[in-house]
């Protein structure tokens, strides 16, 4: 039985799929301000979201993030399908980063102190990159498209 990753790619997904789970169950039963504060800088980015409780947004984030460090970590979810999940989320947590006023230096991609941490994430995003494009330009073994 093949299963539906690469060697190569079992320290990108334990290290981001370890770390993602961590942070999701980190945010259970987060309420009060600390959920008014991620929703609020959330919905400065994602205006959609006012519509979403705080505590209700937190809930679903921590879900999320357990979900998808679940998938990373699990060998049985093929690296394309968790590569397009981590590329969705760390282009998200980019999103807030660049729309987000004081994370980047004026005029510049460069974060400020206080943008550091979210432009740290944009290695979330490069590691799902990785998976996807890896899959795409060699299909054996990965999900279910195989040689002949």
């Amino acid at each position: 039985m093949q299963l539906p990753f690469k060697t190569r790619d079992l320290p990108l997904r334990i290290i981001t799929g370890a770390f993602i789970l961590n942070s999701g169950l980190d945010k259970r039963g987060v309420e009060g301000e600390a959920a008014e504060g991620m929703h609020g800088m959330a919905v400065g980015t994602y205006p959609f979201l006012s519509k979403v409780d705080p505590t209700t947004f937190v809930r679903l984030l921590s879900a999320g993030e357990i979900a998808l460090g679940t998938a990373l970590l699990l060998p049985v979810v093929p690296s394309r399908l968790a590569g397009a999940g981590l590329t969705a989320f760390g282009a998200s947590l980019l999103g807030l980063y660049l729309r987000t006023p004081g994370m980047r230096r004026p005029q510049s991609l460069r974060p400020t102190q206080d943008g550091l941490p979210l432009a740290k994430d944009s290695w979330l995003l490069g590691a799902g990159l990785s998976l996807l494009l890896d899959c795409d330009s060699d299909a054996d073994r990965c999900g279910s498209r195989r040689r002949r």
